[in-house]
């Protein structure tokens, strides 16, 4: 059995962590929790790390549970490593890196990805998967593909709340869209994974990151310009613009050469991406903007045709511009959004088709569900006719364009991009208050907002004359204001 001391220590943020060797003492703080089976017959080990939260050591070994605030050391003994988490030895074909970080999913890419790091550039590698609200099926077994693939440690960190309070939050207080539709939840996504790898990186000693995103998308620009503005000394692999495999078929052989057993996973036939924001559907039919979705393509929505009869009633409670209720029950950020993604599913809301300009310079057609960020969207922007004025407003959403353009181009750690947030924190400081909406078919309406710092007078708004404003103070008004265009007509009429 292993052996265990645990010491305290405060909390942090959550981490799982998997391995297959024999290692150095562990430190994982908090509470840990378990991905998968387990027996009780063999022990546990993980490599030395600073990574810390809510952690799982996984191997086929003892699970050992601690309360919050404490710190467990985890030492194995008596294991052999196995062959395909052996070190590699020396140089490899393309030249030598100690110990890559790889962006991990579990799918024939990545996992193909591992021995061909390790065959050319002689490397460790350590898979880090992150959990985006991704889904538990995209987490089941990673620890066995990892290690089934030549994986020296798996480390798998929730990012959710961070993702949902630090990303998305952000965007959605600055109301940035991309070409008028897309809520951008990729986009926002690549970041948090990317400064992930890059802690993940000095903890495990690591020289090099790497993912799996191909030459010719977006995600290698956010995934690279992370790693360049947080620690411009690693070295960055892309195994798509160095390697000669071309597609499914060579991956699949690539793996039976080097005895990765290949996912036993179906092909879908869309590429998709899915977070707690959103998912999105590329490929297939989809290529031809000319063609309609299949309705069983949607995974987070019904059909707004199937959806209920009757309309359902929310009320979203906003602080400062960022929402913190649910019809009058406060949440965490992470837990918010994946109730309104439950609501706004049943209701068909939050599906979005589109054409898309890439950073890369081609066209992409899309389709995207995102029904909890379509709510917030439209509860955020309603709240703000309350409490910004017009010139505040217009501002707000000229730079809400520009912010949003540098989202999707991967520029999340650009100066700019923080110093323009400072200004959306700045503006809507008075953005508190709570709007009602209705959900019906696919439909978002607004029936009602209210806020302590509206800007909304009845007694100035209504048709009755008031004190404030003086009906009659309209004519100077409108003479002054119009002077320009009738002087004007007055050269043209020669007057």
């Amino acid at each position: 059995m292993a052996q265990l001391q645990a010491i305290y220590s405060p909390p942090s943020s959550n981490f799982v962590i998997h391995g297959t060797k024999r290692y150095e003492s562990l430190q994982i703080r908090d509470k840990l929790c378990c991905l998968g089976s387990f027996s009780s017959n063999k022990e546990l080990g993980a490599r030395s790390s600073g990574l810390h939260g809510n952690a799982v050591v996984h191997q086929k070994g003892t699970l050992i549970q601690a309360s919050a605030g404490r710190v467990i050391q985890a030492i194995l003994t008596g294991e052999k490593e196995t062959d395909a988490s052996a070190s590699p030895k020396g140089r490899g074909l393309r030249g030598k890196l100690n110990k890559v970080v790889l962006a991990y999913s579990g799918g024939l890419d990545t996992s193909v990805i591992v021995p061909w790091l390790r065959e050319n550039y002689g490397c460790d590698v350590v898979c880090f998967t992150a959990d985006v609200g991704q889904g538990i099926k995209e987490l089941e077994g990673l620890e066995a593909k990892a290690k089934a693939s030549g994986a020296c440690q798996l480390v798998v960190k929730d990012l959710k709340e961070d993702f949902v309070r630090d990303y998305i939050f952000p965007c959605l207080r600055a109301g940035a869209i991309y070409e008028r539709k897309y809520l951008l939840g990729t986009s926002m996504a690549r970041p948090v994974i990317a400064k992930a790898m890059v802690d993940c990186a000095k903890e495990v000693g690591a020289d090099a990151v790497s993912h799996g995103c191909t030459g010719k998308g977006n995600d290698q620009v956010r995934f690279e310009l992370t790693f360049f503005a947080l620690n411009p000394e690693l070295n960055v692999v892309a195994p798509w613009r160095e390697w000669e495999i071309q597609g499914r078929e060579d991956a699949i052989e690539y793996a039976k050469k080097h005895n990765v057993p290949v996912p036993v996973t179906k092909k879908s036939i869309y590429s998709r991406d899915r977070n707690l924001w959103h998912l999105s559907h590329e490929g297939d039919i989809l290529e031809d903007p000319a063609n309609e979705p299949m309705k069983d393509m949607y995974m987070m929505t019904v059909d707004p045709e199937d959806a209920p009869d009757k309309p359902e009633y929310l009320e979203i409670g906003i602080v400062s511009g960022l929402p913190v209720s649910v019809n009058g029950k406060e949440l965490s950020p992470a837990s918010l959004l994946a109730e309104l993604n439950e609501i706004g599913g049943r209701h068909g809301i939050g599906r979005i088709d589109m054409v898309e300009n890439r950073l890369v310079g081609m066209k992409s057609r899309g389709v995207y569900e995102t029904p909890g960020g379509t709510i917030l969207f439209a509860a955020a922007q309603e709240l703000e006719s309350l409490t910004l004025d017009r010139e505040t407003m217009q501002v707000k959403d000229s730079l809400a364009l520009k912010y949003a353009e540098l989202v999707y181009a991967g520029r999340w750690f650009d100066p700019l991009r923080q110093s323009m947030d400072a200004f959306m924190e700045k503006i809507t400081e008075t953005t508190t208050g709570s709007v009602t909406l209705k959900l019906y078919k696919g439909s978002v309406t607004v029936t009602g907002r209210k806020s302590p710092y509206s800007l909304y007078r009845e007694d100035i708004s209504s048709f009755e004359s008031g004190q404030i404003y003086d009906q009659a103070d309209a004519a100077g008004f409108i003479r002054l204001y119009g002077l320009p265009m009738r002087v004007r007509a007055m050269l043209e009429k020669g007057i």
